[in-house]
Order: C-alpha cells, then sequence, then structure tokens
C-alpha cells in the first residue's frame, strides 16, 4: 500500500482557509488533518465545529478529525454532523474507548484511536481490531512545529507486526515532525497514512513536498 499524505491544516493560514483547500485539492493531497484541543487534555485550544462545517461546505475531501480533548465521545455527535470524515480519539481521554468506538462508527464515520508518545503500544492493541486506524503521535500532541521524535518508530514496529499477524484491517497513521527522512522511516516501520504539516505548508511547491513523501 501506498502512502496516503494527509496535510495538518494546524500549519496553515486559516485566514485564506478556503485558498488553502484549493491549495490542497489542486496538489493531489489526500486528506485534510483537523487537530482539535480543548485546553484541558492538552494547553492549546484550536478549532471547533463551525469552522469544519464551512470546511466542509467548500470541498469534498476527506477531513480527518482528530480529537485531543479529555472527554471525546460527548464530541463526536457535533463533528460528524460538521461533516467529518473520520474521527481519531485519545486512548488516554477520560472518555470510554469502545463506547466511544461504537459512537464514531454510529454516524458511518471511520474511526481512528491515538496514542501518545509515552504510552506503550500493548495499550491500544486491544482496540486494533474495532478501528480503522491507529494514530501513532511522534510528537508530543498540542503543538505543531515539533521534532520527531525518533523513539517512537519502535512503538510502529510493534503496531505493525501485531496488524500483519493478526490479518488487522487497520492501518498505522504518524503524527508530527514528517519530512522526507522521517516519512521514509515511518513507512518502513509500517506507517501508511503521513499527516504532515509545516513540511507541506511552508514548502514552496505543495504538490512537490506531498510527491516526495508518497512512498
Amino acid at each position: 500500500m501506498s502512502a496516503v499524505i494527509s496535510a495538518s491544516i494546524l500549519a496553515s493560514d486559516l485566514l485564506n482557509i478556503e485558498k488553502t483547500v484549493s491549495e490542497l485539492e489542486n496538489s493531489g493531497i489526500d486528506m485534510i488533518h483537523y487537530d482539535v484541543m480543548d485546553g484541558v487534555f492538552v494547553d492549546n485550544i484550536t478549532y471547533g465545529e463551525v469552522i469544519l462545517k464551512k470546511m466542509r461546505s467548500i470541498t469534498d475531501m476527506f477531513l480527518d478529525v482528530h480529537l485531543m480533548t479529555i472527554k471525546p465521545l460527548a464530541l463526536v455527535g457535533g463533528f460528524a454532523n460538521a461533516g467529518a470524515s473520520s474521527i481519531t480519539f485519545h486512548l488516554e481521554s477520560s472518555s470510554d474507548a469502545f463506547e466511544t468506538i461504537r459512537a464514531i462508527k454510529s454516524y458511518g464515520l471511520k474511526a481512528g484511536i491515538s496514542i501518545k508518545p509515552d504510552t506503550e503500544a500493548d495499550k491500544v492493541i486491544p482496540y486494533l481490531p474495532y478501528v480503522d486506524s491507529v494514530l501513532v503521535m511522534t510528537v508530543e500532541p498540542g503543538k505543531g512545529g515539533q521534532s520527531f521524535m525518533f523513539e517512537t518508530l519502535e512503538k510502529v514496529m510493534i503496531i505493525s507486526e501485531y496488524i500483519k499477524a493478526s490479518d488487522c484491517k487497520c492501518i498505522i497513521q504518524v503524527d508530527g515532525g514528517i519530512n522526507t527522512e522521517t516519512a521514509r522511516l515511518a513507512y518502513d516501520a509500517g506507517a501508511r497514512n503521513l499527516v504532515a504539516g509545516t513540511f507541506i505548508f511552508k514548502a514552496n511547491d505543495m504538490k512537490a513536498a506531498a510527491d516526495s513523501i508518497r512512498f
């Protein structure tokens, strides 16, 4: 499977959201990664349902919502109705994981589960047969522009081996510090969905940047 490229709008110019989305469409980006931060689970606060709904009104692109929130279950319905294509939540949140997965699936959306850099791979393995993706954070969640944490590659490899051995259908997504070097390392470790922010949005040629990590 070739790499799926997801552009994190956390690194984009949201004052020109329509122009940003148009550029992503024209650059062949596969999906938009939409980070939601509540100021509790992580320190920062970002976007809510209103902006997602506006984005959905101007694009048919796959909108991948990443809930970095303490109570993701309470937010599933709102983001589903706002136009999310998939919703990913954190295992470390206070919401029951299986209940949250069921809620996401009840809206006909793809469900993902995420773990922070300091959460062991074995903690997420019981949920993998029930989700479409597992997001291994390769930086600390809550802030863009961080450097890739190379030690997280071991978790990607462990999860990848489990997926192969169990014939599980979910894919591994990585998010944080992605560039040509780290994207290749993550892909070789088993990741098939690469979330890139600064690397894509600060590039002189967005399409060329995306193509350079599409293995």
